[in-house]
């Protein structure tokens, strides 16, 4: 039996209540400055203030924005890339360090070279986002490559599919799961990126808002920007986390079906009358 659409999501929901209810506990009854940490309510009256104004949704559209835009490109280059390296043990030995060594530089050296490489402004953001997304799709993409079924490819190649049609029909559908939990991983990284480089580089996203807020000693403020920021990130790898489920589910029937038909078909094949 399948479980209930929405209890997956109870366990977070209860856990975000409870972080909520701590944060009004004390700031409340005063065992945190109100200086230091705003209370919830306050949070929420400066974040609803923003958003009127109109100032924060801006800010909001251009932040996201550049993260899916980066993101975007992290899958157009790591998805190929993943893909080679699960297909050739050589090619993996190969690019496997030399990517495992872009990963242990921190982006707050990179946004400084890419400001003098490329200039200001938000193709220097996309690219900061995209080297920080790159990693977990690639890794995400080989795993998910090299752990299909060869059973199915098998079956797949019987009734006649290879190369680019095997790809595009089998490999990556099968590998989906597998690629789009690097792409949810990446996603917060990438929103990661476009902050940091908003706040580095420069630009009009919350990073800027967050810039500015801290140069006023606006708490409320920052913390409004940061709300809407974690929030608007929740919201979207909740969206990928259903496409992600939908996509297991879709793969287990079509693997299932597959089986049936590869098993029968051997079957058939081992069938003393058949050969008669």
């Amino acid at each position: 039996m399948r479980p209930r659409r929405g209890a997956g999501w109870l366990p977070s929901l209860v856990f975000g209540a409870a972080l909520l209810a701590l944060w009004w506990f004390v700031t409340t009854f005063g065992f945190v400055d109100a200086y230091f940490l705003p209370s919830p309510q306050a949070t929420a009256v400066r974040l609803v203030s923003g958003l009127r104004s109109g100032y924060l949704v801006d800010a909001l559209e251009e932040t996201v924005r550049v993260a899916i835009a980066g993101c975007a490109f992290a899958a157009l280059l790591g998805i190929p890339l993943g893909y080679s390296i699960g297909k050739s043990r050589t090619f993996s030995r190969m690019v496997q360090p030399y990517i495992a060594a872009s990963q242990a530089i921190p982006a707050v050296a990179i946004a400084p070279l890419l400001t003098i490489w490329i200039g200001y402004g938000a193709v220097s953001i996309i690219v900061l986002c995209t080297i920080m997304v790159i990693f977990p799709v690639v890794v995400s993409t080989s795993v998910g490559i090299r752990h299909i079924d060869t059973d199915i490819i098998g079956a797949a190649r019987l009734d006649g599919a290879s190369g680019l049609t095997l790809i595009r029909t089998m490999e990556i559908p099968l590998a989906a799961p597998s690629i789009l939990a690097g792409l949810r991983t990446g996603f917060t990284l990438s929103i990661t990126g476009a902050v940091v480089g908003e706040m580095i580089i420069g630009g009009k996203g919350l990073g800027m808002a967050l810039i500015s807020a801290q140069g006023s000693g606006d708490i409320k403020g920052m913390f409004a920007a940061i709300v809407l920021l974690a929030a608007s990130a929740m919201a979207i790898y909740g969206v990928i986390s259903l496409v992600e489920s939908r996509a297991n589910y879709m793969i287990r029937d079509s693997c299932g079906s597959h089986r049936w038909h590869g098993r029968s078909g051997a079957r058939h094949d081992s069938n003393p009358t058949n050969h008669r």
